[in-house]
This record gives C-alpha cells, sequence and structure tokens, in this order.
C-alpha cells in the first residue's frame, strides 16, 4: 500500500512539473536591477497604451504611437514612421504607420529585428495582451539590455507594425518597401491569442529549421515550451502573423513568442490590462532577454540550413533536439525492441495469449468509449448550454474546467475498463496492447507527421518498462513509476494544450491521450487491485468539476455575454433595419426583436468564421449623412472600360466594404494608387467563393479612390456598406448602453451605423 501511495504521489509530482516548467510562478519587481527585465515596470507602459481601444485610424491609436515614439527616444533609439497603403491577405486594405527604430552594432552582418504590433483588433479591444503585451516586453527588454553599455555585435532593428490585424499590413508595407528589411537576418515576433498561459515558441521559415532551433536551446530561455510537432502543424497550417510577409516575401527566418491561453478574452473588451496574466509577461520577458543577449552577438548570416531537427521541451533538460535522420533509425529499434521482447515474452511465459486478447479488448473499449465520451458529450454540453454557441472563440469561460472533467472521466474509463482484466501474473500481457498501439502511431508519425517523432522517446520508455516487468520477479513499483515520467512530461501538457489551442470540439484529443498515456504507464496501474474504486473515484471527480462548470457557466460581470446590434440603412430604398449576429436574444438585445425577427434576407457581412446575421427587424430610416459617390471618368478605350470612382465620407467612418458579383472580370483594380495583385488568371478578384471584393479601414476620413478596367460591355454594380463604429453614441438611434454582464461580440462588424449603397457602371 504504501508503494502505491508513494507511486500516486510520484504521478502527480510529475504532471505538476511538466506543467511548472513551462511558465514562471512568479513574477519579477519594480525594483529588479536595472539589467534584468521587469514585469513591473513593463506593466507601467501596458496601462498607459491601453486606456482606450486603439484600432487604426482611432484617436486612441495616434495617441499610443506617440507614446511608443517617446518611450523608444527617452532609451535614447532614434525612430522613424513608416506610411504606406497596403492590402492584405484577407482583402484588407488600409494604410498603416510603422514605428522603426535602430541601434547601432560594431559589426556588419545582418541584423536582429525585434517585431510586434501596436494596433488593437476593431473595435472595443483594448489590446492588451494581443499586442501590448509584446510592445510592453520590447521596451522594457531594451530598457533593461541597453542598461548594460554594451554595444551589441549585430545591428538591433525594433520594428512596432501598424494594421497586423487587418491583415500584416504593416509587415507588409516593411518587408516589400523599407531598405532595412533586406538587411535582417532573423525576426523575433511577440504576438497573442488570449490573456494567459505559456508563451509557446514557434518558428517560421522556408527551409529547415536546424540553425534556427541550435541557436535556440545555445539561447537558453529559462522556461522553454516549444517542440517540433507544433513546428509542422504550423507549416501546414494557414499563418497569419506578422513573420508571415517575412517568411514569404522576404525569405527571413524568425521566431513567434505567443500565448494562446484564457482564449476567451481574444479580442474583445476583456483584452485590458487588468486581465493579462503577470507570469505570462514574465514568461514573454525571459524569451525576450534570452533572444537579445544571444543574437544580438550570434552570426546571423548562417541561420539558413537545409536540414530538419526534431526537439521538444522537457524538465531537467530544458531542450531535446536531434536530426530528422534519426526519426526512421528509432522507429526502427522500437519495433524491433517491442517484437523481441513479445517473443521473448511468449517463451518465458511472462505473456500469454488470452491476457494478451483481453488486453486488447480492455485498451480498445477504453479508447473508444473515451473517443466517442469526447466527441458527443461535448455536443450534448452545447446543446444542454445554448449560450456558449455566443462565445465564437470555441472555448467557454469555464472551459478549464470542462478539460479537467472530461480527463477525470477519461481515467475512471481505463480504470473501470481494466478492472476485471488484472491479476497479479498478467500485466506484462496487458502491456502489449498499448505499446503495439503506439508502435502504429509512431509509424504512421515517422512517415506523415515527422515532427512529432519525439512521441517515441517515450514509448521507448514504455518499451523499457515491458523489459522490467518480463525480465523481474520482484518488481519495483517506484523504478516502473519513474520510467513512466518521459510520458507525463511530454504529454500532460498536451491534455490541455490541445482543447486550448484547437477549441473545446477538441476535447476528444485530451480523452485519446489520457488513454494513451494511461497504456504506457499500464506497468504502474495495472498492480492497483482496487481499479473499480479508483474509477469510481474519478468519476466523482468529474462529476465535482461538471457541477462547478455548471455552476460558472451564467454570464455576469466577470464573465459578460457577448452580443452584437447593428443599424443598416438602405440609401437606394430609402429603409432601415435593426440586425444582430446572435442566436439567442438576451435582455439588451430584446429591445430591438423578439423571436419572429429571424433573418430571410441571409444578410453576410464578412467574418472571422463566416458568422451570418441571424436576426433583422425593420425599423424607421434615420437621417445619417450619406458619402458622395463620383464617377469621374469612363472610358471606352478598345474592348476595355477604364472607370474611376471617388468616394468621400460624410459622416466619421472607419470602415468601408465592397461587394461585387463573381462573374464580374477586373483586368486592373487600384484602390488609392494600389495596384491589387493579378492571379493566375492575369485578372483581379476573380475565382472568390463569396461575393467579397475589400474592405478599406479608414484613417482620418480619407476619401476612397478607384480606378478599374472592366471589359466594355460589362455592367458591373457594387455594393457599398459604409460603416461607423459609434451605434451607441448615435443620438438620433438612441442605443441604451449594455449591462455590465455583457460585451460587444468579437470578430464581427459590430455596435456599428452602416449605410448600404450600390454604384452602377453600365
Amino acid at each position: 500500500m504504501f508503494k502505491k501511495a508513494v507511486a500516486v504521489l510520484l504521478i502527480v509530482l510529475a504532471v505538476y512539473w511538466s506543467f511548472s516548467t513551462i511558465i514562471p510562478s512568479k513574477i519579477s519587481t519594480i525594483d529588479a536591477p536595472d539589467q534584468e527585465f521587469s514585469t513591473q515596470r513593463a506593466l507601467v507602459h501596458l496601462k498607459e497604451i491601453t486606456k482606450a481601444p486603439h484600432y487604426l485610424g482611432s484617436t486612441a491609436h495616434a495617441e499610443v504611437r506617440d507614446y511608443i515614439v517617446s518611450a523608444l527616444e527617452d532609451l535614447g533609439i532614434k525612430t522613424e514612421l513608416q506610411t504606406d497603403y497596403a492590402i492584405g491577405k484577407w482583402g484588407n486594405f488600409s494604410k498603416p504607420t510603422n514605428i522603426l527604430g535602430r541601434i547601432e552594432g560594431t559589426g556588419n552582418g545582418k541584423a536582429l529585428l525585434l517585431m510586434t504590433h501596436y494596433d488593437s483588433h476593431p473595435h472595443s479591444s483594448f489590446g492588451a495582451s494581443d499586442a501590448g503585451s509584446g510592445v510592453v516586453t520590447i521596451l522594457e527588454g531594451l530598457r533593461a539590455f541597453l542598461s548594460k553599455t554594451k554595444t551589441p555585435k549585430n545591428d538591433i532593428i525594433v520594428l512596432i507594425t501598424d494594421g497586423e490585424e487587418l491583415g500584416l499590413n504593416g509587415a507588409d508595407i516593411f518587408v516589400n518597401k523599407h531598405p532595412w528589411a533586406k538587411e535582417v537576418g532573423l525576426a523575433v515576433n511577440f504576438e497573442a491569442r488570449g490573456s494567459g498561459g505559456p508563451g509557446i515558441m514557434f518558428v517560421e521559415t522556408n527551409r529547415g529549421n536546424a540553425n534556427l532551433i541550435e541557436g535556440f536551446v545555445d539561447a537558453n530561455p529559462e522556461f522553454p515550451l516549444a517542440n517540433s510537432l507544433f513546428y509542422s502543424l504550423y507549416k501546414l497550417l494557414p499563418n497569419d502573423t506578422d513573420l508571415t510577409r517575412f517568411r514569404e516575401d522576404g525569405d527571413i527566418d524568425g521566431f513567434n513568442f505567443a500565448f494562446i491561453d484564457d482564449h476567451f478574452d481574444y479580442h474583445t473588451a476583456l483584452d485590458n490590462y487588468e486581465r493579462l496574466d503577470r507570469n505570462t509577461l514574465e514568461h514573454q520577458g525571459h524569451y525576450l532577454m534570452a533572444m537579445l543577449n544571444y543574437f544580438s552577438e550570434a552570426n546571423l548570416d548562417q541561420l539558413k540550413s537545409i536540414d530538419d531537427l526534431v526537439y521538444f521541451n522537457l524538465p531537467f533538460f530544458k531542450m531535446l533536439t536531434y536530426p530528422f535522420s534519426w526519426v526512421l533509425p528509432l522507429f526502427i529499434v522500437a519495433v524491433l525492441g517491442f517484437v523481441l521482447l513479445v517473443v521473448y515474452g511468449f517463451k518465458r511465459r511472462k505473456i500469454e495469449l488470452k491476457p494478451v486478447g483481453k488486453g486488447f479488448v480492455a485498451f480498445f473499449v477504453a479508447l473508444l468509449l473515451c473517443a466517442l465520451f469526447g466527441i458527443f458529450f461535448w455536443k450534448f454540453l452545447v446543446a444542454v448550454y445554448p449560450e456558449y454557441s455566443e462565445m465564437l472563440h470555441g472555448f467557454t469561460y469555464n472551459g478549464h474546467t470542462y478539460i479537467a472533467a472530461f480527463a477525470c472521466f477519461a481515467i475512471a474509463i481505463c480504470m473501470l475498463a481494466y478492472g476485471k482484466v488484472y491479476k497479479p501474473k498478467n500485466v506484462a500481457s496487458l502491456m502489449v496492447a498499448p505499446l503495439f498501439l503506439w508502435i502504429v502511431i509512431c509509424g504512421a508519425i515517422t512517415f506523415k507527421l515527422q515532427g512529432a517523432s519525439f512521441f517515441i522517446v517515450p514509448v521507448l520508455f514504455g518499451l523499457l518498462s515491458f523489459f522490467v516487468l518480463l525480465k523481474r520477479k520482484n518488481l519495483s513499483l517506484i523504478l516502473l513509476t519513474l520510467l513512466g515520467f518521459p510520458a507525463l512530461f511530454v504529454f500532460s501538457p498536451l491534455v490541455q494544450l490541445l482543447p486550448v489551442g484547437l477549441g473545446l470540439k477538441m476535447l476528444v484529443s485530451s480523452t485519446v491521450l489520457i488513454v494513451l498515456i494511461f497504456g504506457l504507464l499500464l506497468s504502474v496501474f495495472a498492480s492497483f487491485r482496487r481499479k473499480k474504486r479508483w474509477g469510481y473515484l474519478f468519476l466523482v471527480f468529474g462529476m465535482y468539476y461538471l457541477v462547478s462548470a455548471h455552476m460558472s457557466s451564467d454570464f455576469n460581470r466577470e464573465r459578460p455575454k457577448p452580443n452584437s446590434l447593428l443599424y443598416v440603412l438602405d440609401a437606394d430604398r430609402h429603409t432601415a433595419k435593426w440586425m444582430s449576429y446572435d442566436k439567442l436574444l438576451d435582455d439588451w438585445t430584446a429591445n430591438f426583436f423578439d423571436k419572429s425577427s429571424k433573418d430571410t434576407a441571409h444578410v453576410a457581412f464578412s467574418s472571422k468564421y463566416n458568422t451570418k446575421i441571424e436576426f433583422a427587424k425593420t425599423t424607421e430610416p434615420a437621417i445619417i449623412p450619406k458619402p458622395i459617390i463620383e464617377i469621374v471618368n469612363d472610358t471606352v478605350i478598345g474592348d476595355f472600360k477604364s472607370v474611376e470612382i471617388c468616394i468621400t465620407p460624410q459622416r466619421n467612418i472607419q470602415r468601408m466594404e465592397f461587394f461585387a458579383d463573381t462573374s464580374y472580370v477586373f483586368h486592373e483594380f487600384k484602390i488609392n494608387g494600389l495596384d491589387v495583385k493579378k492571379d493566375k488568371e492575369k485578372t483581379v478578384f476573380s475565382n472568390r467563393s463569396t461575393t467579397g471584393l475589400f474592405r478599406y479601414y479608414v484613417s482620418k476620413n480619407e476619401p476612397l479612390e478607384l480606378h478599374i478596367i472592366i471589359p466594355k460591355n460589362q455592367d458591373t454594380q457594387f455594393l457599398l456598406y459604409e460603416a461607423s463604429y459609434d451605434l451607441l453614441d448615435n443620438k438620433a438611434l438612441n442605443v441604451p448602453n449594455r449591462y455590465t454582464s455583457m460585451m460587444p461580440k468579437p470578430f464581427v462588424l459590430n455596435d456599428a451605423v452602416v449605410i448600404k449603397k450600390s454604384i452602377q457602371i453600365n
């Protein structure tokens, strides 16, 4: 009994250890030594730049820019501004203003670039995490670095981009138009997709990662969280940080440091000074100082590589790496080891066929039940709590509690599945099934996803446990538990990180991973004779977390409900409608809609998750100044027609969105003088799946000038939606303020007064 208690304690300790080594547990104080990063000093900056939402074009946006420029100049860094037009990957057109600074080094090699962005997401986010945290990390990190009064070898370029939230627009104009871009050898970018959690390192490169990873290891950050699984997945998924422009347009390698937890705060009014996790900011500071101290002296001309490394973080070792050329040999070693141990076990009669069969049944029953539970029970919960659908993030305020509940239920299922198959002499036989499946998984990884091939390391330790079971008569439960530590170190954080990163719909990843971890630790758990009791205990734990989640499933001041409202005036028909993306009405939106107000026109503004208008109700048209639309030139030249259109706002607006039929052909398209890039068909905006063309995010209420070339016989009609974010301030509409338990819904056009107007070209 004592040994089992020690084994349980060691397992709990290993799980705790796996989390405690990936993020600092305390922050640096305001009186930290001048040459060290201080989170408290960084927070002084953060409080200043997060007083108001500061999206591109807003008054607060200019104030934040001025503050950052002053802070850099106070450090003795000469700054300059770069302003130009850009159109991003999502069709977002804007005029960003980048902040640039430079510290001269003693050498003549490539420069190190430190980067983040200062614009917040339209229209209600305060931008504390995304990416105020990056701004203040760089400001405080540079202050600490310059306090050493040592001139670096490499030049250090500071780039605080603008328009990142709109489509990487600031990074676009720097990489493609600024002369300094050609001098950059490495870019280090700080980002956020939530307000807490550990910072994760992602590599951005067009080639191999070997030199980058070796440099990262040599830089020796204190709390590294990085692995080549993230790297491989990141290369497969569409990327959307400023570093993407550097890699795609400039072939410049870089590191992204981003935290993704507390995702429910992302792009919302909750992304504020108070809710940013202080330990997370401390973690970003650790990363910056390590990168700055090492790469300011390293040879940045030699970072390109054709080789890839497998890498992963582990307690004690921080980072472990090995070349991709080892992936297949290690897999072969595991296969041969497994086969030889099974043959040896049968010969020594340590393994018997019938218990092996029972082990396969128990393991795959547990795996199937946990997979089904992970998939369907979350769908059941969404049906029970329909309000969860209002959180477009896919991660609810009580999401971490659900992760704990699902993990407990998965452990309970494993314990109950093995409750009747264990006998003191069949532990080795029971281990055959999980090891076999792990070998199959590692085989698939070897040939399809080599970045995850570090999974083989815990499997090799599992094979070592298997060997101990076959070889020794008097088993040491403590030794077997210690051999399970690599599995706990590597996989325990993933149980939380996967649903955090992918959304609660992927809780199945946690439940399945629990079964796989359980399988590698079966040499320990199988000897627990009262597995049913353990199973019932974890069922109780799971129910406790479900009840806890239920108790925090409502909305209140700390967990506000996201809701939405638009006023849309059709200038052509002189009609108006209230509109909302919400699926459920609340006390505020019920002032404008009832249950019969479901939208039947299927009006759709573009949004991150293709969210549709759900409610629409006709109302009285208000007197709102309409834009002046002038066709200043309409000329036929051969088979083509050249048209120039000028649109001048007559009120303070923030956005214009254009739609046109997908059948239209545009041979050329200029927006305020900027040519929209042509596609493979040598036309513009072809092969569109929707009618959306582009969105213009307005700075200083500037007019919009379009120059298009179309077939001369094409009758072309544009649909313009002109929007301002002043719905709640418009006295003509008399919209009451939200209740304190509510906030504007993110990712959609919201709190806007919209004018709909058609533009006809015959």
